[in-house]
Order: C-alpha cells, then sequence, then structure tokens
C-alpha cells in the first residue's frame, strides 16, 4: 500500500476523531501518530486518510480498534529496576517520613496502562507504610485514555510467574493470591486504588498529589504539549512532591519548574515546603517595629500612647477609636474627631487617600503600605511610609505613619556614591563590552549545543517510542505464533486419529476431493491396489493405473459432487496387486458438512473371484 499523502487529509482526521470521541491527538508527534494510523489502515486494505474516516464513519466500532492501535500499552512490573530502587529507597521512605499518622496520602499514576505500575506503587507504598497504614491513609489514583486497558487494570490479574520475576516469591505470596496460573492482588489493599479514565491533553489534572508517575508516555507528544502537561503535574503536586518520569521524558531545559532529585533515574521535586505556603498575615516592612499586640484585638493602652510612630485605630465600622500622641500632634486630632467615621476626618485624604488601602485591607485581611508619600511637617517636609493592618479577628484597623525621611537622606548619599562609581564603570565599560562579545560567541555555541541536545533528545523519544511499537509487535506476534502452534498440533492430533480410523477398517478407503484428487488412501487400499499413499495423494484418482476400472465411476463420482444423488453402489470385475481376479464392490458416498459438499468417500471391498468352468 502507498504511503498516504502528507496533507491536511491527516488532520481532518484527527479532527473527526476530536469531534465524534472527544480524543484529541493533535498533540502527538506526527512520525509515530502516522506509523499507527498508517498500520491500522494496512489492516483494512485502505489507500488514504479519506477513505479510512469513511470507514469510521460507517462502523463505529473501528475506533475502538484505532485507539487500541494508536495507544501502545507497554509496561511491566518495576520496569527500569534501577529507577524503581531508586523510588523505593530515597523517596518513599521521605513521604513516609514526613506523612503524619492519620495524615491522607495522594498518588497519582498518569499513562497507567494496563496496569502494572501502579500494583508496583501499591506494593512498595503498602511495604513502606505498613499494611494497616496503607488501608487508611493511602489513595492511588490510576489514570488511562484507554477503556480497554483500564479494564485490564481493574482486574489485578496477572500471570503468577511474571509477578514472581518481579517482586520475589516473598513478596509476591504477601500482596497476590494464586488463582491458578495467575496472580490477583489482594482485595482488601485494592480497594486503595482508584481506576478512571483521563486525557493527560484535556482534562484537568488531579490535585493535592504527594508522587505522581508517568513513564514512557510523554515522549509520544510534541514538545508543547510536554510543557503543558509538566505545566499540569506542576499545578497538581503538592509543594515538595515528587515526580518520577520515564527514562526519555526528563530532559532539563523542558523541567526547570522542578528540582532535580536524582537525574540519572528521572525523579524531580517540586520546589517549596507545605511551610512555605501557609497563609499568615505579613510582618510590617523592615523600616518599622509594629505595636505588639498582647489579646489579639488591643495593644496595652500605655505601649499605644508611648509610641513613637503616629498611629490611628480604627473599629469594625471604620470609626477613628483610638489615636496615640504621636498621631494627634502630627494631624492635629482632637478629641472631637475621636468616635468618628474616618472619611469625615482630613486624615482620610492627607496626606494620602486611605480609601483604597483601607478597602483592600478590610477585603484580603492582610497588610498593604505606601511608601515615600510627602508630608508639610510643622518645622519641614517629611516622607512618610503609610502603613495600613488588620487588627486580629474583624475587630478593625491600625494605620501606621512612620517617618522616612531619613532614608531619602541615605539616598542622597547614595545617588553621591553612585557619581563617583559612575567613573570607573565608564573605564571598565570597555572591558566589559569585550567581555560582552566572548560571550556572545559563547551564548551562540551553548545554544547550538543545546539545538544538537534537543534534536538528540528528540531523536532518542523517537526510538524509544518505535521500541515500544516493536514490543507491542513483538507481543502479538508472539501471540499469534502460540495461537498456530496451537492450531498445528490440534491439527497433526486429528490427523493422527484420522489415520487411526482410516486404518482401523477392513474395507479399502479412498477420499476425493471436489477435483477428484486423492485426499486419502488407507494401508487396506495399498495392500488391494499396490500403490502406497504417497505415490497417489494428490493425484487425479481417474489417472491412476490400478486394477480397477476407474473410468467406470466418473459418472456416479461426478452426480455426488453436484449434489445429484446421496449414495450408490456397483460391482466390477478388477485384479488386485497380485494379479489375481477379483470382484470389486464400491460404496460411494457423499462428504459434507455445512451444506457444502468437500468431496467422495469411495469405500472398496474384494472378494475373489471363481474361474469360469
Amino acid at each position: 500500500m502507498a504511503t498516504p499523502p502528507e496533507d491536511g487529509e491527516l488532520e481532518t482526521l484527527l479532527e473527526y476523531v476530536k469531534e465524534r470521541r472527544n480524543f484529541d491527538f493533535r498533540g502527538y508527534k506526527r512520525a509515530s501518530l502516522t506509523r499507527r494510523i498508517v498500520k491500522r489502515m494496512q489492516a483494512l486494505d485502505v489507500d488514504d486518510y479519506q477513505r479510512y474516516t469513511e470507514i469510521l464513519e460507517a462502523n463505529p466500532g473501528e475506533f475502538a480498534d484505532l485507539f487500541n492501535t494508536i495507544l501502545i500499552n507497554v509496561t511491566a512490573f518495576l520496569r527500569d529496576r534501577e529507577a524503581w530502587t531508586a523510588l523505593e529507597e530515597t523517596v518513599i521512605p521521605r513521604i513516609v517520613k514526613d506523612t503524619g499518622p492519620g495524615e491522607p496520602v495522594r498518588v497519582w499514576s498518569a499513562g497507567c496502562a494496563s496496569g502494572e505500575e501502579v500494583y508496583s506503587l501499591a506494593v512498595l507504598l503498602a511495604e513502606a507504610f505498613g499494611e494497616e497504614r496503607f488501608r487508611q491513609s493511602v489513595k492511588i489514583y490510576a489514570t488511562d485514555a484507554d477503556e480497554d486497558a483500564l479494564a485490564d487494570a481493574r482486574r489485578g490479574r496477572y500471570r503468577y510467574q511474571a509477578v514472581v520475576d518481579a517482586f520475589g516469591v516473598g513478596r509476591t505470596q504477601r500482596f497476590f493470591d494464586s488463582d491458578g496460573e495467575d496472580g490477583v492482588f489482594r482485595g482488601d489493599l485494592r480497594r486503595a486504588l482508584i481506576f478512571g479514565r483521563h486525557d493527560l491533553v484535556q482534562d484537568p489534572p488531579i490535585s493535592r498529589i504527594d508522587l505522581l508517575t508517568c513513564r514512557n508516555t510523554l515522549m509520544y507528544f510534541t514538545a508543547e504539549v510536554q510543557a503543558k502537561i509538566l505545566a499540569s503535574f506542576q499545578f497538581a503536586l503538592n509543594p515538595g512532591g515528587y515526580l518520577f518520569l520515564g527514562r526519555s521524558e526528563a530532559l532539563m531545559t523542558r523541567t526547570q519548574m522542578f528540582e532535580v532529585v536524582n537525574l540519572p533515574q528521572h525523579i524531580l521535586r517540586k520546589e517549596g515546603a507545605v511551610a512555605d505556603l501557609v497563609a499568615a498575615t505579613p510582618a510590617p516592612p523592615a523600616r518599622t517595629d509594629g505595636p505588639a499586640h498582647s489579646d489579639g484585638h488591643r495593644p496595652p493602652e500605655a505601649l499605644f500612647e508611648q509610641n513613637v510612630v503616629a498611629q490611628v485605630m480604627l473599629d469594625a465600622s471604620g470609626n477613628i477609636a483610638h489615636a496615640n500622641r504621636a498621631a494627634r500632634r502630627m494631624f492635629s486630632i482632637g478629641s472631637t474627631e475621636l468616635g468618628r467615621h474616618l472619611r469625615e476626618a482630613e486624615l482620610y485624604r492627607r496626606p494620602a487617600d486611605l480609601r483604597t488601602p483601607i478597602e483592600r485591607v478590610q477585603r484580603e485581611r492582610r497588610p498593604m503600605a505606601i511608601y515615600d508619600v510627602p508630608w508639610a511637617g510643622q518645622d519641614e517636609v517629611r516622607a512618610l511610609d503609610i502603613i495600613v493592618a488588620p487588627l486580629d479577628g474583624p475587630s478593625g484597623l491600625v494605620i501606621s505613619f512612620l517617618d522616612a525621611s531619613r532614608y531619602q537622606n541615605l539616598q542622597t548619599e547614595l545617588d553621591d556614591s553612585r557619581l563617583e562609581l559612575k567613573t570607573a564603570y565608564e573605564e571598565l565599560q570597555s572591558t566589559v563590552e569585550e567581555l560582552e562579545t566572548t560571550n556572545e560567541e559563547f551564548q551562540s555555541t551553548n545554544e547550538e549545543l543545546e539545538t544538537t541536545n534537543e534534536e538528540l533528545h528528540s531523536t532518542n523519544e523517537e526510538l524509544e517510542t518505535m521500541n515500544e511499537e516493536l514490543q507491542s509487535t513483538n507481543e502479538e506476534l508472539e501471540t499469534i505464533n502460540n495461537e498456530l502452534r496451537d492450531r498445528s498440533a490440534e491439527v497433526t492430533e486429528l490427523n493422527q486419529f484420522l489415520g487411526s480410523i482410516l486404518g482401523s477398517l477392513q474395507s479399502a478407503v479412498v477420499v476425493l476431493g471436489t477435483e477428484m484428487e486423492v485426499r486419502a488412501w488407507n494401508r487396506q487400499a495399498e495392500d488391494l491396489w499396490g500403490l502406497r499413499s504417497d505415490e497417489v495423494l494428490n493425484q487425479h484418482f481417474l489417472n491412476l493405473d490400478i486394477g480397477f476400472p476407474v473410468e467406470s465411476l466418473r459418472g456416479p463420482i461426478r452426480s455426488l459432487l453436484a449434489d445429484r444423488a446421496g449414495y450408490d453402489q456397483l460391482t466390477c470385475p478388477a485384479v488386485n496387486r497380485r494379479g489375481r481376479p477379483i470382484e470389486c464392490t464400491v460404496s460411494l458416498r457423499q462428504l459434507a458438512g455445512a451444506g457444502t459438499t468437500h468431496g467422495v468417500i469411495l469405500v472398496m471391498d474384494a472378494v475373489p473371484r471363481e474361474p469360469a468352468p
């Protein structure tokens, strides 16, 4: 079959699949995707994508065969043993250590195929946590886009010898029940596993994951889709969560969002810890020492009153509840303004408009600062830092006004220093330019190396994909070979059985096909006519040179083959292999089955003929 044309027909086919079955293969690498689709088209003897689209439309069941061909489900228990050993010895113990009693542990196996990877995780986690804690705390989410593969994975049934080869006898007996030639994962532990269909390209990720495994799945996607999926994985993981990729899926330029734990075995970690993301009320900026709160609602009156930082406290309604001595002096706040709403005071608009900061702090309950606000005091113009912060609970706000003038003086001194440094900087500029030229050359070389590295990685992924396809094809061929071996054994047994039957008969038996060719010739026929079976098999019966007038059987045989007669018998004089005259009675029967005529059976009985008197 000719290669399908490289035009928009493939994209049209992918759009059709997306529209009808919500499978989006547009993010798959075109080389491997084309090979898999062409393989399916060859099986149907189809020449172009348009014709194959018509077959899909006429036969919806073909979608399942297409998906099974594209989604290569090649996996094994503890596949790439060194990588799993690193996971078992470094990552899983950390997860156990960082998880408190009763805290949940969530694991996601993305692209789980027929489930061997999922049960590998279950065995290692159950052994590390202990079976009781595993049942109570661990949940393993196993997802794949292939429903048939998920159905196999849900059963948890595998060849017992394959399980023993992967886990050893001890672990196998502990975690799998023997059922004939199969091993079945224990039912009480199986409840910790949750299987479901999930498309990595389209569906949202599962969240709050501590360990995420996705091995030899990303290599089928384009670089853009890989980046999108990795971003989803980062979102799915808890801070400090681990990502376990396949050997062709950990290119460093694509995983800058993760911290490398074990580069050779492709184990990564989401940066940050749980404590890093705990919501807490931010501390005031480093310029000030905020008031000490002793009861969460109101500072001690003496400390608040004597504080050198001007502070005004608002209640939950926005009224001025308190203003310390520094604030009263700075803004001329009298006793008549206490208890009034801040909007009615000049302080609401000067030295800065406080409406937006106050509303934001009331809404978000976290501090907000406004820096370098000019304020014309009694003696000089000052720069203020205004900090609006919530009090603990919904009781109100505190507004602090810090004198930042000295920071501006420092800024002036820094500007002078900058001028002095500028001259030295200009002297170094020529040297820097030379270094930049060298750096650009180095950068160009580095980019070329990165491009080469990307190309090598892409080639490696393509080779891995082809290896997966070859392994899948090899498994299919092995299955066909086993079926042919069994069928050959059955045919041999039937031939032996038929030979035994024909050999046990006292009469000579000849079986003819539809073209009158000899299909069977038993031992009694050999003794009667002197020809061995290997001499007559597949020979036309009417061409045989035996002592019987075979031409006399032409009419009866043709009648039986044409279904014009069901049974016939005739007796003719003949000569046996020893040259003695005999009377030979031939019984003709039709060989039929399933309503079809397959040939004719000739049964020959010979009686010595009496010599004429």
